[in-house]
């Protein structure tokens, strides 16, 4: 089997590429030359993992209780390829951004949600699900008290970038040596392994083996990884998952296990790793408006050559109570408001921007911001969330810089309306795009 790498009309050359609204020069570009042979060996994994559903997602072999069963995850371990900048890495192409009237880029699979989560959790599993619902049926006629939008951002599911099924995703983004990830950890949570405690801090104790989770996470990780190779195309991408931000190399937090961040800067930053997907990016920064500190994200360091910045803007007195140390850690006082949130953002981004002049940007637009949330204490509106979206989103195309934006953490009792808080920075990347 080889991993499925799909390509699609390019927007830009090797000069400039565009948003609707200007034309921008890009810190990537050029072309690689040649094809692309992938040859796939399957993991080998000491698994606990039982037998997943039809579509194959657990298919190599396995040491368990029962020798007939042969079960475990697999990932592509050797995943260098020559991909030229009209190369993405899905499993199924969306809308062609060249054709597209409506909306940037937006990744997005079926499975980032699943059937049978706690309903009591504190975190919402539906809530990727129910977002990709609200792209595809908001509008004035089905929210007038919510929405101005003529018609659904996005006319059909079939539009949006499908990320490669976790069989196809190159082990190579994830663990070290050539990813940022402990390779032994990685191995322990694909195979279920990890001990009581590590599902403890994680926050989803016995859910953290079931193969749908298992699963979920890792597309979460391909989705943000394919979003970066689109903006590097086309300006601008987002992804309906991502943003798990609290998770390091040797072990999950937080409700985060896999940190996308972390994967998604070191494989922009890598042009052998990313085959000539993107170019020329010698800083990816992150800009984390999450209301809890990105502090997992923040334990990468630079990847340990410059490779990665960290701006984390959250609120002080909020989780984790030990923070990590951010490349820029700007803690809020309980209870701000639209204002004053902005008049931080606007001097943090832009000294950040001065200091670090990074070649792309992964922005973090947690909605945890929003003064109803459960599990923030910052008290912003949703037209401030919205405030807070356009400018970073516009700040990032005025300096030419390609920008990914994921979801981040939210929560409300009130799927539906999270989900539509989550909308938010979509239709703002479709607004700026």
């Amino acid at each position: 089997m080889f991993a499925t790498i799909i390509a699609i009309p390019s927007r830009c050359n090797a000069v400039a590429f565009s948003t609707r609204r200007r034309s921008i020069r890009p810190r990537c570009g050029g072309s690689v030359t040649g094809g692309f042979q992938v040859s796939e060996q399957l993991l080998p994994l000491p698994s606990r993992v039982a037998s997943f559903y039809s579509t194959g997602f657990v298919s190599a072999t396995a040491e368990i209780d029962s020798p007939s069963l042969v079960t475990s995850v697999r990932l592509v371990t050797d995943a260098v390829s020559l991909l030229s900048t009209a190369n993405f890495a899905a499993s199924r192409l969306g809308l062609d951004p060249t054709l597209n009237r409506f909306h940037a880029p937006i990744v997005n699979h079926e499975r980032y949600s699943f059937n049978g989560w706690p309903p009591n959790h504190t975190f919402p599993m539906d809530k990727f699900d129910r977002t990709a619902h609200a792209l595809t049926t908001t509008c004035k006629a089905t929210h007038p008290n919510s929405s101005n939008l003529p018609r659904p951002l996005v006319r059909t599911p079939e539009h949006f970038f499908r990320p490669l099924d976790v069989p196809d995703v190159p082990r190579r983004w994830l663990a070290a040596p050539t990813g940022p990830i402990d390779s032994d950890f990685l191995d322990r949570f694909l195979s279920a392994g990890l001990s009581e405690e590590e599902r403890r801090i994680i926050g989803f104790r016995e859910q953290t083996s079931r193969p749908e989770l298992i699963e979920r996470t890792v597309l979460e990780v391909s989705g943000t990884v394919l979003a970066c190779q689109l903006a590097a195309e086309h300006g601008i991408a987002s992804n309906v998952a991502g943003g798990t931000h609290h998770a390091h190399s040797s072990g999950g937090a937080g409700y985060t296990i896999l940190n996308d961040l972390a994967v998604a800067a070191n494989f922009i930053t890598d042009e052998v790793l990313n085959g000539g997907t993107v170019r020329g990016v010698r800083t990816a920064l992150v800009i984390d408006c999450d209301v809890h500190q990105g502090d997992g994200t923040a334990k990468f360091g630079d990847l340990g050559d410059g490779r990665l910045a960290t701006l984390s803007l959250h609120c002080a007195s909020n989780y984790p109570q030990d923070k990590a140390k951010s490349t820029y850690d700007v803690g809020l006082p309980d209870g701000m408001k639209d204002d004053e949130y902005m008049e931080v953002l606007e001097e943090s981004v832009n000294r950040a921007f001065d200091e670090v002049q990074p070649g792309f940007v992964l922005y973090d637009a947690g909605v945890d911001v929003f003064a109803g949330d459960k599990l923030g204490r910052l008290k912003l509106t949703e037209e401030g969330i919205r405030r807070r979206d356009r400018w970073v989103l516009e700040r990032c195309v005025s300096e030419g810089l390609p920008v990914v934006a994921v979801v981040g953490g939210g929560y409300d009792k009130d799927i539906d309306a999270l989900a539509r808080r989550h909308a938010i920075v979509h239709e703002e990347c479709a607004f700026v795009w």
